[in-house]
Order: structure tokens, then C-alpha cells, then sequence
């Protein structure tokens, strides 16, 4: 974190721009910001003018006169520490420190304002007039980082956390890597990686974050999601119930109506991937679908892996069963061409991402449906819920009913290795390694997920009247309250037993 003080050119921008006609002071004073972080002393001189920047008629006038200091001129002293100019690479690591990054397609128009504003100096730093024609057109989102009003407001402090817990699972080394098929029993067994990003698009990765692998059954929530979005919630479960089944995730097994249990487990699945776009080709299909997937993942890295999809498709026995059998039940809608559904179905569990742009295909989910670095409607909020809660009842393969007890957050595992993992209205996260444990859950990413909610109070559950707090991430100084509430129990308990022990002593 970069530290600063209240410098003196701030000081004497706020004198002379307060300073009226007659010489006075006008009534917006400034606040000196003791040392402090950068976001802090943001978030105080901010505070400076709030009322007088979205205030009544007069103050607006005041500032199109030059009276009051625009955003920019206080994103600018705060971050040059009474310099003249500011270095590029000061504002671009300050920028990291709040959870974004350069890339985000947000900050396209700063980003390259900034890069063309650079060339055209010789030291590769800007002064006011240059900084205030990069942000500007970003201003609104800048402020929002910088003032900490985002979900995670002491973002590397939390991303300390989360390395740790990154660690800890590190050192697991139980599992198998699946090898039921060939092409996913390629992947080394050292492979770990998490990547997170928050609803307002705050990023934080560790390990091998970019090492692209298949979604497999992660794939299973999203295109439910996609089906309920085209069809609604009736349509789609008139052919998939919403329970779970109690058995494993392969078993030719239908519930008491001859339908799927739900969409979670293969059977499903199957039948959810015929509910998309039908009548098409499954070249059109699987277009519609990837279409849908870069939306997800804010037009970040998604591909598809042929090699994969052949190793399925050769070795897809138990998925043929059940597609017949499926057939036989007249579990599809009519006139589906079962054989071509399955290939379709082999097609979208070969679909590639890595650790981080699957993090935000999670973080969309978090979102309500928006993505969080492009602002754009993906899915609609009936598709959302529907699919959160299937998730949390019926993701984690036989594993779902300990996962929603011990983790309390909705998932969904897939025989790669991969978590996906969604913290309602605060982020997306998803782990992977691909050893996997006897119910094909990732070891470390079971372990991972236990952790980060033993940590903080992302359970669904933890927000309860009378629970012991955990950390909160989600408001600021979220350590230090944790840290006070101990400090405080251990001097009730002190002066406890010192009013007990009085009392014992009075009575003898």
C-alpha cells in the first residue's frame, strides 16, 4: 500500500479555490488526513466536498466557477505527495493495490488515454492537466475504488488471507487425478490454483492461474442456467426435478415421476443440454452456447479442447447408457436425436477456461447475472437464483449435503479438478487441482473452501443473531474489529471471574 500525508499543494489548493471575492474562507473547510493509506486519505479528502459536489444549485455553480477542487485534482494531490507530477507506474500500482486491474474493460478509455498521454513525455509522468485527461472519462469507477466502496474495501489485506489459505491446502497431498478419461489423466497432480474476482470486478490470483483445463461437470450449472434463461423454470422442469438424489452422479437412476433427479448429475445434465436451442445444428448450438460462455467470463479466455472431447466421446460408455435409457423413458422432448445430444453434451464438458476467467463466469452468478467487468445483463435473476440454489443442494456430487453444512455457500465440482464457488452478492472463486478424492471433489479445493469460511462469514448461516464473529471482509478495518472483539471477550472473561472469586470470598 503507498502511504501519505496531507501535503501543502493540497492545502494550498483548498485555500485558494475556498478563498471568495472578499478574500474570506468559504464555509468547506479542509480536513487534514494524518498519514495513512492512500485510500484512507482518498476516502477523507473526498469527504472535503461530498455535500458541495452533489449539493444544491449553489455549490454546483461554485465548482463550474473554480471555487471547489473537481475529483480529479483530489485523486491527483492525494496520490503526488506534494510532487508536481506523478510517475505512470505510481497511479498503475496504486490502481492494483484496490483490486483492479489495468486490463479491466472498464478502465479501456483511461488505460489508453494514459498510454498515448505517456509517449508524448519525457519522463513518463504526468501533471495535473495530463492525470485529469486520463481518468476523467473513468472518474466515477476510480472514486469508487479509491474512496473503498467496494464489497472488499481492504482488498490486499484480504488477498493476505486468501495466499495463506492457498498455502495451507498447498501442502495436501491425498487424491487421485481422474483417469476414467485418458486425456484428463495427463494432468499433473502439482497443479493448484485460485483466482477470485468480486462483484465490482476486484481480482486476486495465486498459483496456476492460467494454465487452461476442461470444466467437465462445472459446465452442468451454466447451462442449466442458460436453459431456464431461454425457457423458464416451468418449461425446464417439466423434464428435470430439483432434488437431490442421494446417489452417485452416474447412476442409471430416474426419480419416482421418470425424470432426473436434477440437472447436477449426468442424467440431467443430459437432458437440460437437449433443452438448448432445439432444431438446431450442433455446430449452431455449441456457437450459441460459447456465445453465452465469453459473456460469463467478461470475454476472457474460454476455449475447447477437440482432444478431450474425442477422449469422452471414446470412452463415454455409462453416458450412452444413460441416454438410452433416458430414450426409453421418454425423458426428452420429442423429436430429440439422442446420439446427437450426447455428442453436444461430450462438447460442452470439454469446454476450456482457466482459474481466471472461470472467476468471473462465478462472480457473474454472484452478481445477479450482470458480469462484473463489463456491466452486461448475462443471464436473467429467475436463472440466477434457480441455479444458486440447485447448487448449493445438489453440486457437490454426494458430497452436497456435507458441503452445504460444513461451507454453507453454493458449488459445483468437476471431475478436472475445478470448484466453482459462488459467495452471494461479494465474489466468485474458483479452485483447481486435479487430484480428486473417492466422490471426485478437488482435495485441496475441498480444503480451501473449509478454510476460507472458517475464516470469514461467507456461510449462509454466519450472520446469525448471537454467533461468534468471524472476519468480515466486506467492511473496512473487517481484521481489526475481529481482533477487538476477542480483546474484549478475554476482559469480560477477566473481569468475570474477578466479580465470581469477589463474591466466593464475601460469602465465606
Amino acid at each position: 500500500m503507498l502511504h501519505i500525508r496531507s501535503t501543502l499543494a493540497l492545502k494550498e489548493l483548498f485555500q485558494s479555490q475556498l478563498k471568495g471575492p472578499t478574500g474570506r474562507i468559504a464555509a468547506v473547510t479542509a480536513v487534514p488526513a494524518p498519514a495513512s493509506s492512500f485510500s484512507c486519505s482518498f476516502s477523507r479528502s473526498f469527504s472535503i466536498s461530498t455535500a458541495a459536489l452533489n449539493g444544491n444549485a449553489p455549490n454546483r455553480r461554485r465548482r463550474k466557477a473554480g471555487i471547489l477542487p473537481s475529483l480529479e485534482d483530489l485523486l491527483f494531490y492525494t496520490i503526488a505527495e506534494g510532487q508536481e507530477k506523478i510517475p505512470a507506474h505510481k497511479f498503475t500500482t496504486a490502481l492494483k493495490s484496490t483490486g483492479l486491474r489495468t486490463g479491466d474493460p472498464r478502465l479501456k478509455e483511461c488505460m489508453e488515454m494514459l498510454k498515448v498521454t505517456v509517449k508524448t513525455t519525457s519522463d513518463g509522468a504526468l501533471d495535473r492537466h495530463l492525470f485529469k485527461k486520463c481518468v476523467q472519462s473513468n472518474i466515477v469507477l476510480l472514486t469508487q475504488a479509491f474512496r473503498k466502496k467496494f464489497v472488499i474495501p481492504d482488498f490486499q489485506p484480504f488477498c493476505a488471507h486468501i495466499d495463506e489459505l492457498y498455502d495451507n491446502a498447498k501442502n495436501l497431498s491425498g487424491g487421485q487425478v481422474a483417469d476414467y478419461i485418458p486425456q484428463l489423466a495427463r494432468f499433473s497432480p502439482d497443479l493448484w490454483a485460485v483466482a477470485l474476482c468480486t462483484v465490482d470486478g476486484q481480482r486476486h490470483t495465486v498459483g496456476d492461474t492460467k494454465v487452461p483445463f476442461c470444466l467437465q461437470s462445472c459446465v452442468k450449472p451454466l447451462k442449466y442456467a442458460i436453459a431456464v434463461h431461454d425457457h423458464g423454470t416451468e418449461y425446464v422442469h417439466r423434464f428435470i426435478g430439483k432434488e437431490p438424489s442421494g446417489l452417485r452422479f452416474n447412476k442409471l437412476f430416474l426419480n419416482e415421476d421418470d425424470k432426473p433427479h436434477n440437472p447436477m448429475v449426468n442424467a440431467g445434465a443430459i437432458v437440460c443440454t437437449s433443452l438448448i436451442k432445439q432444431g438446431a445444428s450442433n455446430a449452431e448450438k455449441f456457437d450459441y452456447v460459447m456465445n453465452f460462455m465469453n459473456k460469463l467470463a467478461g470475454n476472457e479466455y474460454v476455449g475447447f479442447s477437440n482432444a478431450t472431447f474425442q477422449s469422452e466421446r471414446e470412452s463415454g460408455d455409462r453416458n450412452f447408457a444413460i441416454g438410452y435409457y433416458l430414450k426409453e423413458k421418454k425423458c426428452f422432448p420429442e423429436g430429440t436425436d439422442m446420439t446427437s445430444i450426447l455428442d453436444f453434451y461430450f462438447q460442452l464438458c470439454s469446454i476450456e477456461v482457466t482459474c481466471e476467467s472461470a472467476s468471473v463466469m462465478a462472480a457473474t452468478l454472484a452478481n445477479g447475472g450482470f458480469c462484473p467487468i463489463t456491466g452486461e445483463r448475462v443471464l436473467s435473476p429467475e436463472a440466477v437464483r434457480n441455479t444458486l440454489s440447485l447448487m448449493h443442494s445438489c453440486g457437490m456430487y454426494d458430497f452436497s449435503g456435507q458441503f452445504a453444512f460444513h461451507v454453507g455457500l453454493p458449488a459445483k465440482s468437476g471431475v478436472a479438478g475445478g470448484i466453482l464457488l459462488v459467495v452471494p452478492n461479494v465474489m466468485g472463486i474458483m479452485c483447481w487441482s486435479p487430484p480428486l478424492d473417492k466422490l471426485g471433489n478437488s482435495v485441496r479445493g475441498i480444503q480451501f473452501c473449509t478454510d476460507l469460511v472458517s475464516l470469514c462469514n461467507f456461510h449462509n448461516y454466519d450472520n446469525l443473531r448471537h454467533f461468534a464473529k468471524k472476519l468480515d471482509p466486506r467492511r473496512e478495518g473487517g481484521d481489526q474489529r475481529v481482533r477487538l472483539s476477542h480483546i474484549f471477550l478475554e476482559h469480560l472473561k477477566t473481569l468475570l471471574c474477578y466479580v465470581f472469586y469477589s463474591v466466593d470470598k464475601n460469602s465465606e
